[in-house]
């Protein structure tokens, strides 16, 4: 008998928010990147492709259950008012995730958990294969990549999972800067990231690079900004995606915060290494802010052409006097505001200004770690 339910990893990407969660391995083989925290104390496993089809056909019986009931509902069998519903109290997990990825077309799917493509390329193209065989509907396939992996995989490999369906690797590039990646325990060098971004480009398999404002701290911003750039630019991803550094405890990182190690950056020092490293790509990728975690998320655009629009957002924000530029920043980091605009809300204003008298010790100034703090709520 299928269940209904199946198994869940605990993240994925902003832009895979709509999709449908396949666990296709556990946790993360490398686990020892300093600034992250999700997969601590957890061991990785490869899960059998048997365990994994069994996953993919209780969706697929979870999807069937939400038909029916549009049958009887009366709704001929759309399944969009039913995955409604069911959105407002799902049984569990797996019902929410596959209510949520109908509500929204039913076209997409991710691959979880931290590096998919570790397996066995054979298996992996079978999961595929499986996958967009039982659910026709999807059309697209992505899925989480170490570089280091892209790297050791053959070129014919990535072809083969390309010709299988996957559409999309995210590769956490994070810094190009060699120091800063030793310093992190990335676990990969310049030339791995620029050897497995690479190999994923010419496979035809889509390709999206994250980017980590604001790793290098206070000591290594500039050499991060223009390193992370050169790699970028070999590359040449389709996507670039940046994150703004958050710091909670569970991470390495947090403790080398704490014994006076990593000095972090301030959000003004870290817009000011974003347009260092916008300045110096030169690459045909679409730049990407769709983070909360990023001060400026109208900074976005196609790259060369748009390179100029998105310097010129940040040196809206860099001309704004000291005091606007404070009220800015709490308001994003209360959640307040959205993008540069908000500013011209007398409400909105009024209530940062509140914000910042109740934060702040002489009602005047909030002090760096508040900032950070209220940042990493989102987290």
């Amino acid at each position: 008998m299928i269940p209904d339910s199946f198994e869940l990893g605990p993240i994925r990407p902003p832009s895979e928010a709509n999709s449908l969660l396949i666990r296709v391995t556990k946790n993360c083989p490398w686990n020892r990147c300093k600034f992250c925290h999700t997969y601590k104390g957890k061991k990785f496993e490869l899960r059998s492709v048997e365990e994994i089809k069994q996953d993919i056909l209780a969706a697929k019986a979870i999807q069937g259950k939400l038909k029916e009931i549009s049958w009887k509902a009366g709704y001929g069998g759309r399944v969009e008012e039913v995955a409604a519903a069911i959105l407002n109290a799902p049984p569990n997990e797996a019902y929410f995730n596959v209510a949520l990825w109908l509500y929204h077309g039913g076209t997409s799917a991710f691959l979880q958990d931290a590096n998919t493509l570790i397996m066995r390329t054979p298996e992996l193209v079978e999961v595929i294969k499986f996958l967009k065989q039982t659910l026709p509907g999807i059309t697209r396939v992505t899925s989480y990549s170490r570089s280091k992996t892209a790297a050791k995989k053959k070129l014919e490999e990535l072809i083969q999972l390309c010709e299988a369906g996957l559409s999309r690797l995210h590769i956490g590039l994070e810094s190009g800067y060699d120091p800063l990646l030793q310093y992190m325990d990335k676990g990969v060098t310049a030339a791995d990231h620029i050897k497995g971004g690479k190999n994923v480009v010419k496979s035809g398999i889509s390709l999206c690079e994250y980017v980590v404002l604001g790793l290098g701290g206070k000591k290594m911003w500039r050499e991060h900004a223009i390193e992370t750039a050169r790699v970028l630019n070999e590359i040449d991803p389709d996507f670039i995606r940046v994150r703004t550094l958050t710091i909670k405890q569970g991470m390495p990182l947090y403790d080398e915060v704490k014994n006076g190690n990593f000095v972090r950056a301030t959000d003004e020092k870290i817009v000011e290494e974003e347009k260092l490293l916008i300045e110096n790509l030169d690459c045909h990728s679409y730049f990407v802010s769709d983070h909360i975690t990023n001060l400026l998320q109208e900074i976005e655009g196609k790259l060369p052409e748009d390179k100029e629009k998105m310097l010129a957002a940040i040196a809206r924000f860099q001309s704004l006097s000291a005091e606007e530029r404070r009220n800015f920043i709490v308001g994003r980091r209360t959640g307040i505001y959205n993008d540069l605009d908000d500013l011209n809300d007398s409400h909105k204003h009024s209530l940062v200004e509140h914000a910042i008298q109740r934060l702040s010790d002489d009602g005047n100034q909030v002090d760096d770690e508040t900032i950070y703090s209220l940042m990493e709520r989102f987290i």
